[in-house]
């Protein structure tokens, strides 16, 4: 549907240097991943999907509805969300991502996001969405940063890679368009170029808020 593209939201890593899922850090008496879900819900878009890998059942102790959102979608604060498995999340969150896309539905566009990247303000965000181009990325000061935009002619692919290889990153694959087809939105949201990989940066976060 024009300008709803769907989000896909990956958490699926190890959290080896936070110490606990990052998903599962407390925000304002919140879940961090129903935060993050809250701020999608403040959008247009309205479908969602969540990668999964490691420690996958932490998540459906914390929030059971996140299990049954595996065989169908669950409907969460006017979103309505599926969970995708990766079962090989020991090669990386690119494998997270093939896993996911390869349930995205055809001539879909999607807002790629991490779940340590805090989710960019309504304004902000929307300008992304609005903005058309193959690919659409945040850029504040000159870093680009998350979400990052894809229509469908990029993001398929990506499923033919093999995530063993070193080159199957979405960094360097995303080097390799023609820059005609990439668009950078200048935002005043730092968010975009955080990365809350450990207690050090969740505190600090947590602090400027």
């Amino acid at each position: 549907m024009k300008n709803k593209p769907v989000f896909v939201l990956l958490a699926g890593g190890k959290s080896e240097r936070m110490g606990t899922d990052k998903g599962l850090l407390k925000f304002n008496n919140n879940y961090w991943i129903l935060e993050q879900l809250n701020r999608i819900s403040n959008l247009t878009i309205q479908e969602v999907y969540i990668g999964l890998g490691f420690h996958s059942q932490h998540y459906f102790e914390a929030i059971p509805w996140l299990k049954n959102a595996i065989t169908d979608f669950v409907n969460y604060q006017n979103l309505i969300i599926k969970v995708i498995i990766n079962n090989t999340p020991e090669l990386g969150s690119f494998s997270t991502l093939q896993t996911v896309l390869k349930k995205v539905p055809e001539k879909s566009t999607i807002i790629l996001n991490h779940i340590d990247i805090p989710i960019l303000n309504t304004t902000e965000l929307n300008e992304i969405i609005l903005t058309e181009n193959d690919i659409v990325i945040p850029n504040y000061k000159g870093k680009n940063g998350h979400p990052i935009k894809l229509s469908e002619n990029v993001w398929s692919s990506l499923l033919d890679l093999d995530a063993t290889k070193a080159d199957s990153r979405l960094d360097h694959q995303l080097k390799k368009v023609n820059p005609i087809k990439i668009s950078t939105v200048e935002v005043f949201d730092r968010a975009v170029i955080l990365n809350l990989n450990t207690k050090k940066d969740w505190n600090s976060f947590l602090e400027n808020q």
